[in-house]
């Protein structure tokens, strides 16, 4: 595994097989001023991963009956005015990135998340309902369920689903009924100006002065639907474990979630999707998934292969290329 170490790399790799550690490495500053390195105990910033965990929330929410795959948003947030927006989207499309709601970051018009917050000060984003504004009077960007979008607004109302169906913000249903179920106590949904210990900086490279800023006026206060958590890179292993043993979801559930959903694979980086996760073809066994997280001064990637039994979590608080490591990874264990 000596191909895999690089000094460069800041943040930390832990890879498992079957539960036995292949890999670790931590590397960088979680607090660059101060000379704190980041530890296997440092909380890191995970992006958009944190879909995953809002997906086995709403999967739950279905096992129980409490609302079905073809539920409507009309009908389960009634109390919004939709505009322009199809109220007969329903939570599998908005699951899949198939729904066509607008896009508060479309990522096919807007290069970085910062720029959100030029004329909306991003310490006002506390809650998921405070995203609204952001695209509530937009138009559809077409029709429910015509194709696949990436789409940050679509997690967003379900974690707004979440919310309405349990009577609980969303991050503390999370909290009971995954993060606890897994024994991730380090994992939760944080706010900027209230970080509990241990939680990592994020930095951003200014090539005009030549140094670091944090990101704290480059991303929401506090993580929403879209994403946000704050994680170890060993409670993504029990997360892992927990799902694949079908602690959180049914493992019928469990495969769905790693199944192809949508998209056709025109992207080979990314492949297809499933619900909260990436789905990469193997065409010598069952397919590999993921699920991953980019903002600005984070990189995020936790990636199962079921053939292998081989769990690999690579996050940066600096950026870093978590892609084209994991990608040298396949290359040594795949």
């Amino acid at each position: 595994m000596e191909e895999v170490m690089d000094v460069n790399f800041r943040g930390n790799i832990y890879i498992v097989q079957n539960g036995k550690v292949l890999y670790e490495q931590e590397n960088g500053f979680a607090d660059m001023a101060n000379e704190i390195p980041n530890t296997v105990e440092t909380k890191f910033a995970s992006a958009s991963a944190g879909k995953v965990f809002v997906a086995v929330g709403i999967l739950q929410l279905i096992e129980q009956g409490k609302i079905g795959f073809d539920d409507t948003l009309g009908v389960l947030l009634d109390s919004i005015s939709w505009n322009d927006i199809d109220k007969d989207v329903t939570v599998r499309q908005l699951l899949n990135h198939t729904s066509g709601v607008p896009d508060y970051f479309d990522e096919s018009v807007m290069e970085e998340y910062e720029e959100l917050w030029t004329d909306y000060p991003n310490y006002k984003i506390r809650h998921n309902s405070d995203l609204l504004p952001l695209f509530i009077n937009k138009p559809m960007m077409y029709p429910r369920g015509e194709r696949f979008q990436y789409n940050n607004s679509g997690y967003v109302l379900l974690a707004m689903i979440i919310e309405k169906v349990t009577g609980k913000y969303y991050d503390q249903y999370l909290k009971e009924n995954i993060f606890d179920i897994c024994g991730m106590k380090s994992t939760g949904y944080y706010e900027l100006d209230r970080l509990p210990s241990k939680c990592a900086n994020n930095y951003i490279y200014c090539t005009d002065t030549n140094d670091y800023r944090t990101n704290i006026f480059s991303v929401d206060v506090k993580g929403t639907g879209a994403g946000g958590a704050f994680v170890t890179v060993k409670d993504i292993i029990r997360f892992w474990t927990n799902l694949l043993a079908g602690h959180l979801i049914s493992t019928s559930f469990v495969s769905d979630m790693l199944s192809k959903q949508s998209g056709d694979g025109s992207d080979a980086e990314e492949g297809y999707y499933g619900y909260g996760m990436w789905i990469i073809d193997n065409p010598n066994g069952r397919d590999f998934a993921y699920f991953q997280g980019c903002d600005p001064g984070v990189s995020f990637i936790s990636e199962y292969n079921p053939d292998k039994g081989i769990i690999s979590v690579l996050v940066s608080n600096y950026g870093d290329n978590v892609w084209g490591k994991m990608r040298k990874i396949r290359e040594i264990l795949y």
